[in-house]
């Protein structure tokens, strides 16, 4: 929550369950990260977004 900047209930809405585990879809923080004003916060994303596909390239 705190890395993209959005609420409990945004994210909660993003969640998908993909096997044992509950993922955001990269779709979705590819949008975010295109559409997120904030520099910072995009290189955030984006980062948060490689580390998931390193910890769980399955899913």
């Amino acid at each position: 929550m705190s890395i993209t900047g959005m609420n409990e209930q945004w994210v909660a809405a993003q969640i998908e369950q993909k096997g044992d585990s509950k993922c955001i879809p990269w779709k979705i923080l590819r949008d975010l990260i295109l559409a997120h004003l904030d520099v910072k916060k995009r290189v955030d994303i984006f980062t948060f977004s490689i580390y998931g596909l390193v910890i769980s390239p399955r899913h």
